[in-house]
């Protein structure tokens, strides 16, 4: 019987090692695949922007710690940026495709892409673009083309901008588990959910002026490109007067309407194509791996960019979270470079941890003294992510860009009411009586409260004095425009929070007049580190795993997961927390 119980186990183990080695050989076959050379670009090419991914700002830089192994991901704003731009002067590439559904990034980076297509235009190539289903988001980027083709039977959404937000107070009522809030400022409302029913005025007015303020971005640019006036928009918004395919072509949104092998053989003519040739296309990302290589080689000067992408945490960072190690690694190398003459920090972030703000604001203020600091907010500078931002030289924001939001809040979750259903009875020992900090089981008492309470008030303070340094405005003068209110990039330039409105770009050049520098190619930031480990935790990239994310996604549904999300990770935040007062997810 023992035998055979060790022979049981060592046929168990070999299969668990053999597994091992097995995942161990997908990782290196998909690291292998991702330092695979660049497309070569044919001649008489198509440029084709199709975004199956999510853009984040910055693909990223990786380096293994456990072997001798680093590699670049070119699926970031960064790289579509480059890719347009290079493709402009390039004599393979004859023009740009959009064909794009359900574009996955936020209306300022939206609006990033857009501007860089519109800049190749000047050119004088082609651009056009086709969907079978245009979302509002999609139709914006596809307007800026010289012509724009509809499927027969598809649709085109264009009905105004709307954010929903979901209230939880009667659920915690119902199940006996709430969230103690503290906080500080009338438009501070992540934490309104748990407070009660209904929107406040306040924070009703705050979503209304901002998604009036991104739609109008919206009508300006749509405007110009397809020559009807802003207030026919309004009209066709209201009347949804884009619903059917025939509606859309009447009222000027769509040149034509059209299958796709029709689509195909206008772009064949357009390249001087028969009937029978293919079409040269190259995807964008792809060719951003060719365009990236071409810039790296121009210019004796460095122009550093840094992004800080994500939730702002505590710890190392990486590509989804900004931690303090990651930050002052990187702007510490490039202060420390002397190619490097000025520094762009890209901040796409809600905000986050308090105090880890303030370390990065600190690692910035210590920088700048160095070399000049521009920063570049992209969809979201927000709160924590404003504070970073106030350390900068000048700041840059593009006009959809959501930033303030300066105000500062805890939760805590509790769970004393669901106890005493159930009959669970906390008891504490303590040698001081403050020992027990907060108890999960017991109502937050008086003390804990206060103590709390003047914890957000001296980070409040805080925030307004580094804000009011940073913009050179009074004490007063911020508060009048923080209270954790949110605005728009255009609204925040009106009330001094931010200097100019412009994308990535415009902060590079600004950064490079600044420092004197016109021989220079840029240098990105940060580099992230990871082992196989980390790819085995994950099972990144290996499409017939399946993360535990998606498994519950399919089960629960998309609205259901995202509201489970929400509520997670407000209980899993610690500490003091400048971070955005609402979820907002415009449709």
């Amino acid at each position: 019987m023992k035998f055979l119980r060790n022979l049981l186990a060592a046929i168990l183990g070999t299969i668990i090692a053999l597994g091992m080695i097995f995942m161990v050989f997908l990782v290196f076959l998909a690291i292998a695949g991702s330092s695979e050379e660049p497309i070569k670009v044919k001649n008489n090419s198509v440029l084709e922007l199709t975004f199956e991914e999510p853009i984040k700002d910055y693909g990223g830089k990786y380096e293994f710690t456990d072997i001798d192994f680093n590699f670049e991901e070119y699926n970031g704003l960064n790289n579509v940026l480059l890719a347009i731009k290079a493709a402009a002067t390039d004599d393979k590439i004859k023009g740009i495709s959009i064909n794009n559904s359900f574009l996955s990034t936020g209306a300022a980076n939206t609006k990033s892409i857009r501007d860089a297509i519109k800049k190749f235009k000047v050119s004088g190539k082609f651009v056009y673009a086709y969907g079978d289903l245009f979302l509002q988001k999609d139709y914006y980027l596809a307007s800026v083309a010289d012509s724009v083709f509809l499927n027969p039977t598809g649709n085109l959404d264009f009905r105004g901008l709307s954010s929903e937000i979901l209230y939880l107070k009667e659920l915690q009522e119902k199940s006996g588990i709430k969230m103690e809030v503290i906080r500080h400022g009338k438009y501070k409302s992540a934490v309104e959910p748990y407070l009660s029913n209904k929107m406040s005025e306040e924070n009703r007015e705050q979503i209304t002026q901002l998604l009036s303020s991104v739609w109008n971005t919206y009508l300006e640019d749509i405007s110009e490109s397809r020559n009807i006036n802003i207030e026919n928009l309004n009209t066709f918004a209201d009347e949804l007067a884009t619903r059917t395919p025939e509606m859309a072509l009447q009222n000027n949104f769509v040149d034509a309407l059209s299958y796709i092998d029709q689509y195909n053989t206008l772009l064949r003519g357009k390249l001087g194509l028969t009937k029978t040739e293919d079409i040269n296309r190259i995807n964008v990302l792809d060719y951003a791996k060719f365009a990236s290589r071409k810039v790296k080689t121009s210019g004796k000067d460095r122009i550093a960019v840094i992004y800080a992408q994500g939730e702002i945490g505590y710890g190392k960072g990486n590509d989804n979270y900004i931690g303090q190690e990651v930050m002052f690694k990187s702007l510490k190398e490039a202060r420390e470079d002397d190619k490097v003459k000025a520094i762009v920090l890209r901040i796409n972030s809600p905000g986050g941890m308090a105090l880890t703000s303030d370390i990065i604001w600190r690692e910035i203020e210590v920088t700048k003294k160095v070399k000049p600091v521009i920063v570049s907010m992209g969809d979201l500078a927000a709160s924590g992510g404003y504070y970073m931002a106030v350390a900068g030289d000048k700041i840059f924001a593009e006009p959809s860009t959501i930033t303030g939001s300066i105000g500062v809040f805890a939760t805590i979750p509790n769970v004393s009411e669901l106890a005493g259903k159930w009959g669970i009875n906390a008891e504490q020992v303590n040698t001081n009586k403050n020992a027990t900090a907060y108890s999960l089981f017991e109502p937050a008492t008086d003390n804990f409260k206060k103590y709390a309470k003047e914890g957000i008030e001296h980070f409040y303070k805080t925030f307004l004095k580094k804000v009011s340094e940073g913009r050179g405005m009074s004490l007063e003068a911020v508060d009048a425009v923080a209270q954790g209110r949110v605005w728009t990039g255009l609204q925040a330039k009106e009330n001094g929070l931010v200097d100019e409105i412009g994308g990535i770009d415009e902060a590079v050049a600004y950064a490079a007049k600044t420092s004197n520098t016109k021989d220079y190619a840029l240098k990105n930031y940060p580099v992230y580190e990871t082992s196989i480990e980390e790819i085995l935790q994950g099972f990144s990239g290996l499409g017939f795993v399946k993360s535990k994310e998606q498994l519950l996604k399919e089960e629960l549904g998309e609205e259901a997961f995202n509201l489970m999300q929400q509520v997670k990770a407000m209980a899993n935040k610690k500490g003091l927390q400048a971070r955005m007062p609402f979820e907002i997810n415009i449709h």
